[in-house]
């Protein structure tokens, strides 16, 4: 993916450092100057550099070395470049003692710079698509890996590190799409139970009997088809954390099996006499609102206890709206670099788009809209066009009349519809309708939907 990498030049010449920024401006980077260390600093707190040239010798405050050391310290991923007219091998070593990747002689050729740019943000580009890929296979993420500037979000990030290594049960309540099992990760592997299993369960996406059995395994001829004695979830993730996503939708009898687990953590196999014996942190995770579900009768007020030891509510994107900034660029980047295409930004009016947007299907819709934009865009910038059809959801046409129908059977239609357009595709479906895929297989099920 082509990438608009920022560069800072700082030289105390404006002469030498407006004609570098010239030449790397030709070659397409976005290109800052700073005539001083200091200056240099303050840019590089606003703005993460990829690659900073910095003089070696400045006259009064910091010299370029003392310059290096801070950019290192703000921007420790940035490759620093010191410039120099004294090439000696003592200026080189204690360059590169002290961090540089790299240093060049003045005066300085055009073509000398473009090439030692071009190599070391090949490098930072393979380094890129390789993290992203590794993240992709092993899917550990880390608080590290949470994007945000949210004050909500950012306690809640504390939060979870004070909890990843205790046992104790965690309750994850939001809207589909908000990333509860980006948190529920991020909880297992910061804590002491990183090296064991994290094994995720949607139990919105099964009937009854294939949820008991895939929560607890079955013994041979326990049912047609049981050929042998197999492990469930449970016994999986022994040692490690099950995520138990959308529990609010689970049958009365699993929520009596689910509440014997988290009391006495032993339980039987489907079909099987003899206990198993575990120790598993849960976690679950709802878009119900479980305490009205108990009101109602059909979630067990004790079983809800056992699972609300600890709870967490991740607010909506729309009440987030400073991390849009944010998850787009990282999406772009992300997305483009799958898909092979050349995206290598957003424009202003784009990300304003974006950002009024109110985002019903949360952060899911929003990584669903960008790869849409990134498949049919034909430029290397999202611009406005691009999500013109975006619009149409916040003001829906006018001249619609809505059917004189129920409105679940208007709902059902609506996803049949989608379904036949998708060709069966679950989870397109749910993007195009702005839903999780576990709320999908729910509706699904209530509807007696085949797909």
């Amino acid at each position: 993916m082509k990438k608009i990498w920022p560069i800072l030049v700082v030289d105390d010449e404006d002469v030498m450092s407006e004609s570098m920024a010239a030449w790397l401006r030709e070659d397409g980077y976005r290109v800052d100057t700073a005539l001083s260390g200091q200056q240099a600093l303050e840019l590089a707190k606003a703005m993460n550099y990829a690659i900073c040239f910095v003089d070696l010798k400045m006259p009064g405050g910091m010299d370029g070395i003392e310059t290096m050391m801070e950019l290192r310290r703000i921007r420790p991923e940035a490759s620093i470049i010191i410039i120099t007219a004294y090439a000696t091998v003592d200026t080189a070593i204690q360059a590169m003692k002290e961090g540089a990747q790299e240093y060049i002689v003045k005066p300085c050729h055009p073509q000398e710079i473009s090439m030692l740019v071009s190599r070391i943000l090949k490098l930072k580009k393979l380094q890129s698509e390789n993290v992203i890929l590794r993240k992709k296979i092993s899917r550990q993420y880390r608080h590290r890996d949470i994007i945000t500037k949210n004050t909500r979000m950012e306690e809640i990030l504390s939060l979870t590190k004070d909890i990843a290594s205790l046992r104790s049960t965690v309750l994850i309540c939001s809207e589909s799409g908000t990333g509860k099992e980006l948190i529920a990760r991020a909880i297992h592997y910061s804590g002491a139970r990183a090296e064991k299993p994290f094994v995720s369960v949607s139990c919105a996406a099964l009937t009854e009997t294939l949820l008991e059995s895939e929560l607890f395994g079955y013994e041979k001829g326990s049912f047609t088809g049981a050929e042998g004695q197999t492990k469930g979830k449970f016994e999986l993730a022994d040692g490690g954390t099950v995520f138990l996503d959308e529990i609010g939708d689970i049958s009365p009898k699993l929520q009596a099996d689910l509440l014997r687990v988290l009391q006495e953590r032993r339980f039987y196999r489907v079909g099987g006499t003899d206990e198993v014996s575990i120790d598993v942190r849960v976690i679950a995770a709802t878009n119900k609102n479980l305490a009205e579900e108990v009101k109602a009768g059909r979630f067990r007020d004790d079983l809800y206890y056992r699972l609300n030891v600890i709870e967490i509510r991740i607010p909506p994107l729309r009440e987030r709206r400073e991390d849009i900034p944010l998850l787009v660029e990282h999406f772009v980047e992300r997305i483009a670099s799958e898909l092979g295409k050349d995206i290598s930004s957003i424009s202003a009016g784009a990300l304003k788009t974006l950002i009024d947007y109110d985002w019903p299907g949360n952060v899911r819709e929003l990584e669903n809209v960008i790869e849409r934009a990134i498949v049919t865009s034909h430029n290397g910038t999202l611009v406005e066009a691009d999500f013109a059809w975006l619009n149409q959801r916040n003001h829906p046409d006018q001249n619609w009349v809505v059917p004189d129908i129920p409105l679940a059977e208007l709902e059902r239609k609506a996803i049949i519809a989608v379904l036949e357009r998708k060709g069966g595709n679950v989870r397109e479906a749910a993007a195009s309708l702005g839903i999780d895929r576990s709320t999908l297989y729910d509706k699904l099920k209530r509807y007696d939907i085949s797909h």
